[in-house]
């Protein structure tokens, strides 16, 4: 059993350093632009743009105006115990936007990306584009990482504003619980800190999910029947990291 657990515990820590090279390795093509392709690489960032964060509005939107209302309406009936705008960014800016957010970024996009990759890997579509002369890594890595990134940095704003204000005038429309000063009370309560946490949370949530799933689309596969597993794990796999880097960054900037 002990021995079973040490070789987990090695493959567990040779998997992360593997997506962190991985990582490594895109971040560096960031930081060498070529004039070649240039033209190619804006058209696939803002396509990228376009489907993860334009099209996913019609679902984070309902999403953000069931869960601010919802949050509202508990709150509300405990106002006496807690502050109701204290309470509200403490959880809505600070911990629920980015993790929602990502969540829906994760089973929508993120998804699509490994699978579209797997595609790709099967039909030796990657080999075909190695043989052409390009970089794989660049032509189809950089772009989706940072529409990605700037998607869920979009998203999250969305997703706070249609929480607080969207959910605020739910509740206020529908029904009759005293809401007071509510907005005063959240710009009083939201802080420079937690702008700046929520929109870090969401830089990096987005960039653990894009290596995670880019990743498991260039692992290689042996048939078509290996792409529903690795669509799979990539999916549990970078909401796991995105919990685990919530709370390091949580516990970094509040405890």
């Amino acid at each position: 059993m002990i021995a079973n657990l040490g070789r987990r515990t090695f493959a567990a820590v040779n998997h992360i350093l593997n997506l962190s090279a991985f990582a490594f390795r895109i971040c560096r093509l960031a930081l060498h632009r070529p004039i070649e392709g240039r033209a190619l690489l804006r058209r696939v960032i803002l396509e990228q743009i376009y489907f993860t964060g334009f099209q996913a509005l019609p679902v984070l939107i309902p999403v953000g105006l069931l869960i601010g209302s919802m949050l509202i309406v508990i709150f509300a009936q405990v106002s006496a115990q807690y502050d109701l705008g204290k309470t509200t960014v403490l959880l809505v800016v600070r911990e629920i936007g980015p993790l929602v957010t990502a969540l829906v970024l994760i089973l929508r996009s993120a998804t699509s990306v490994t699978i579209q990759i797997s595609y790709m890997k099967v039909f030796h579509e990657i080999e075909a584009i190695e043989m052409g002369g390009m970089d794989p890594i660049r032509l189809i890595c950089l772009p989706r990482l940072i529409g990605i990134i700037v998607s869920l940095l979009c998203l999250f704003v969305v997703f706070d504003l249609v929480s607080i204000i969207g959910g605020y005038a739910v509740v206020w429309a529908v029904t009759y619980i005293p809401m007071g000063n509510f907005l005063e009370q959240i710009g009083k309560a939201l802080t420079g800190t937690d702008i700046v946490v929520g929109l870090l949370k969401a830089v990096y949530f987005g960039s653990i999910v894009t290596v995670t799933s880019l990743y498991h689309g260039f692992r290689d596969k042996k048939s078509i029947t290996d792409l529903p597993l690795a669509t799979s794990r990539a999916a549990i796999e970078g909401f796991s990291y995105c919990l685990a880097v919530n709370v390091i960054i949580s516990a970094g900037f509040y405890v």
